[in-house]
């Protein structure tokens, strides 16, 4: 396991239903980190804004923008993630795209559709948690919504292969409204503290194209729920280390997770 890991937090001001547009404004900001980094997270629907409308739009995995994330990764060497409308057949999904620079991609379909927003009706949920091993490092990407639902979130300890921990690493992709910002504050270091786990939570700022505002105030954590790099209200690249040795230690000393209770999600 490399022991650090680096991170960059890609904080922006999504363009409305333009993702060309999104796709060269994004590229831009990615060329702001000037420090070696291994995984640049960029907010949820980074190419539209968080919109029903733009589904009649989505792509496919074969469509431009898996490919420019692939070219990014392979550009900066390191993953290149965010989220993405992707149809399939008749389904369109919010989909985290992880694309590494090794020309290999995994993905993640959003769980929990927001309902508030009538998501639920226009897009289909995934039914599955992702967990990508990069660099030593297991890292579990979820999108908005998810964040909410601490059971699925849940990270769990297995004592019979290597007392290995589901994940290190929690990430969250969002359209995040500045309304309930204090929940974004709040939710995100409790997800990292009940996991003993690092949270990465990446948010859009501006004003959508239905008149939403968004805060930003993008964060990486530790496993104490403390922040490592902290974004304001601004289009910002933030820039964190993650230390495995301090993470292994943490969990020798606390080691809350063996009195865990045990459950299925089903």
């Amino acid at each position: 396991m490399q022991d650090q890991l680096d991170i960059s937090l890609i904080q922006g001001n999504t363009r409305w239903h333009d993702p060309q547009a999104n796709r060269d404004y994004y590229g831009e900001l990615l060329k702001r980190e000037t420090r070696k980094t291994d995984i640049f997270i960029m907010p949820e629907t980074f190419t539209s804004g968080f919109s029903n409308e733009a589904i009649s739009d989505a792509e496919t995995m074969q469509g431009p923008t898996l490919a420019w994330m692939l070219e990014k990764a392979r550009a900066h060497d390191a993953v290149v993630t965010g989220s993405v409308q992707i149809r399939e057949n008749s389904n369109v999904f919010n989909r985290l795209i992880w694309a590494q620079p090794d020309g290999e991609f995994r993905y993640y379909d959003k769980r929990h559709l927001f309902r508030m927003a009538n998501e639920h009706q226009r897009y289909a949920s995934g039914d599955a948690r992702l967990v990508v091993e990069y660099k030593g490092w297991r890292i579990c990407p979820l999108v908005c919504y998810d964040l909410r639902f601490p059971v699925f979130s849940r990270n769990t300890f297995d004592r019979d292969v290597e007392n290995r921990f589901d994940y290190d690493l929690l990430l969250y992709v969002a359209n995040w409204p500045a309304a309930r910002r204090h929940a974004w504050n709040s939710l995100l270091p409790a997800r990292a503290i009940e996991n003993l786990a690092y949270v990465a939570g990446v948010n859009r700022i501006g004003t959508d194209g239905n008149s939403i505002e968004y805060a930003g105030e993008s964060v990486l954590l530790d496993f104490l729920g403390q922040p490592i790099a902290a974004g304001g209200t601004n289009d910002e690249v933030m820039f964190g280390s993650l230390s495995a040795e301090a993470l292994a230690s943490f969990r020798t000393k606390f080691p809350a997770y063996l009195d865990a209770d045990k459950f299925e999600i089903i």
